[in-house]
C-alpha cells in the first residue's frame, strides 16, 4: 500500500443518496488537517464512475442505495482499484449486509449512529490497515459466521496452517472488534509487535484482510464463538 507523500491529505470520497448527511460528512471532514474530501456520489453506478476519476484513498460507502447497491459498488471498486479502502457508513445492521460487504472487500462497517466526529479516525484506521467494525455489529458477525460452522460441519477436515499461542491470541482479539492499539494493551505488547503479528497470520492464513481471518479461523474451529 503506498502511503499519501509527506504534506499530503488523505483524499476521500462520500457515497450517499442522502445530500444532508453528504453535507455533514462534509463539514466535519473539512476541519481535519490530514483529510480532504475530493468528491461525492449519490448511487452505487455513480461512486464506480466517480472513484475511477478521483482516485480516491479512502471510500466512505452506504449500502443500500438506488441504481446500484453499495455493496455492488463496492466489490467493483475494489476489483478496478484494489488498493482503495472503502468503509461502509449505514443505518443497516442487517447481518446478511454486514456480511455481504466483507465478502465484496469492504475494510470496515459503520453505524451511523457512531458520533459523526469519529469518522475522522475511522478513515485513519482503514488506510492504515485496520478494520473497523461497529461494536454491535461485531456479536452479529460471529454469529452469522457460527451458523456458516455448522452448515460446513459435514465437510472433510483440513488441517489449518500453524499459529503460534501469541498469534492465536492476537486473532481471538480481533475476533472481539479490537483495533491494534487495544490489542496491544491488553497483551501488554507494542502496537508494532500487534501489527507483525497480524501480518504473519494473514500470510500463514493466504488472506487479505483482518475480516476474512476472523471468518477463515471460525469456520475452521481454530476460534471458538461465545
Amino acid at each position: 500500500m503506498s502511503e499519501p507523500a509527506e504534506g499530503e491529505r488523505l483524499r476521500v470520497m462520500v457515497v450517499d443518496d442522502h445530500a444532508l448527511f453528504r453535507r455533514g460528512l462534509d463539514m466535519v471532514l473539512s476541519q481535519e488537517p490530514d483529510i480532504e474530501l475530493v468528491g461525492e456520489a449519490s448511487d452505487g453506478q455513480e461512486a464506480i464512475e466517480r472513484a475511477q476519476e478521483l482516485m480516491p484513498d479512502v471510500v466512505l460507502m452506504d449500502v443500500r442505495m438506488p441504481k446500484r447497491s453499495g455493496i455492488e459498488a463496492t466489490a467493483r471498486i475494489k476489483e478496478l482499484m484494489p488498493h482503495v479502502k472503502i468503509l461502509m457508513l449505514t443505518i443497516s445492521d442487517e447481518e446478511a449486509d454486514l456480511y455481504e460487504a466483507i465478502k465484496a472487500g469492504a475494510s470496515g462497517y459503520l453505524l451511523k449512529e457512531i458520533p459523526i466526529e469519529e469518522v475522522a479516525d475511522a478513515i485513519r484506521s482503514v488506510w492504515a490497515g485496520q478494520s473497523r467494525i461497529s461494536p454491535s455489529m461485531a456479536s452479529k458477525l460471529l454469529s452469522e459466521f457460527a451458523a456458516m460452522s455448522k452448515a460446513s460441519e459435514e465437510r472433510a477436515p483440513v488441517p489449518s496452517p500453524r499459529l503460534t499461542d501469541r498469534e492465536m491470541e492476537v486473532l481471538r482479539l480481533v475476533a472481539q472488534g479490537l483495533n491494534n492499539r487495544e490489542i496491544a494493551k491488553q497483551l501488554f505488547i507494542s502496537e508494532n509487535t500487534v501489527k507483525n503479528h497480524v501480518r504473519n497470520i494473514l500470510e500463514k492464513l493466504h488472506l487479505h484482510s483482518r475480516m476474512e481471518a476472523v471468518v477463515y479461523a471460525v469456520r475452521e474451529k481454530m476460534i471458538e464463538i461465545t
